[in-house]
């Protein structure tokens, strides 16, 4: 859907002269230093679930791991459990063990803890960059550039300035809107209206952290990037089923893999695909486009999708 048809203009790319420093750099992935390998993250959003984020679990995780290896190391896998759910009502505590330092990889392992029990563990990987004949990637997907699409609020204004709406819908877009969500999204093919139909088990969208990080430090990216990563990931195995709704869904894990240097706070493209979905759970897996066609990094998740069918009632 084209930007003309509500006719605001797009704003530039984020610079410090014109944009607020990101708050996933300043709040979210700021984590207070209790004692040598041992931190405490604070929440900034909370999804209408009233479970923490489990980006932000995992981007925080990452941040804990990359503060104990060298500068001249960067993480190029990460593989996490969520255990439990967490409680946005009290801090993360994270604590780090530093499994293996090794001359070109090191290896930490972290425990996310909640009421003193985990919540999260995540190995995370650090690599020294090194050169290689071996190259290749796939194709990035050919798509609009993210200056001719909406933003999502932007779709939910449009949608709520139609006439027969229905009053159900107006409520749960104004709830989507009053969430302040620190990424901001394009998607690539929405629906010209708020009506649900079936699809394939895949979905493409530009996306980008809000405000201001810069070129900064790479290990930086990489954790706002696994922020970003979990969201809207798991939905895409709903996409078939218009006529079920998710009545209970969490994540199971979390994996990734950092490919290239990117900046999360510049526009990339979220391929995202279900190539499975059986026992109430879905595996979901995404690719993460620089807009040069270069693959930044590559995720996989298996979640918990509990659904009901949704009865939808007869106007005549």
């Amino acid at each position: 859907m084209a930007r003309e048809e509500v006719g605001e203009t797009e704003h530039t790319t984020s610079t410090p002269e014109n944009d607020l420093r990101s708050v996933l750099v300043t709040s979210v992935l700021n984590l207070e230093e209790l004692d040598v390998d041992l931190y405490r993250g604070t929440h900034h959003w909370v999804p209408r679930s009233q479970r923490l984020f489990g980006g932000q679990i995992v981007g925080q995780a990452l941040v804990a791991a990359a503060k104990s290896v060298g500068d001249n190391l960067f993480a190029h896998s990460l593989h996490c459990y969520f255990v439990r759910a967490g409680d946005p009502k009290v801090p993360v505590l994270y604590q780090v063990e530093r499994t293996r330092d090794g001359r070109s990889f090191a290896v930490r392992s972290v425990k996310a803890i909640q009421h003193g029990q985990p919540i999260l563990t995540c190995q995370a990987s650090f690599h020294m960059q090194q050169p290689s004949p071996l190259q290749h990637q796939f194709t990035m997907p050919l798509v609009p550039q993210p200056e001719d699409l909406l933003t999502v609020e932007e779709l939910i204004h449009l949608y709520l300035s139609k006439p027969d709406l229905a009053e159900k819908s107006k409520q749960g877009l104004n709830k989507l809107l009053a969430n302040e969500v620190p990424i901001e999204i394009k998607p690539v093919n929405p629906p010209h209206s708020y009506r649900r139909c079936a699809s394939e088990p895949k979905k493409l969208f530009w996306v980008r952290a809000r405000g201001h990080i810069g070129k900064g430090d790479m290990k930086l990216h990489c954790c706002v990037a696994a922020y970003v990563s979990d969201f809207a990931l798991l939905d895409t195995a709903l996409l078939p089923y218009p006529n079920h709704r998710a009545h209970f869904s969490a994540s199971l894990d979390h994996a990734m893999w950092f490919h290239s240097t990117f900046r999360a706070d510049e526009w990339m493209l979220y391929e995202c695909e279900s190539p499975w979905a059986g026992g109430s759970r879905a595996l979901v897996q995404g690719r993460l486009w620089r807009r040069d066609g270069v693959l930044a990094a590559s995720c996989s998740q298996e979640g918990v999708l509990r659904v009901k069918e949704v009865t939808v009632s007869s106007k005549l």
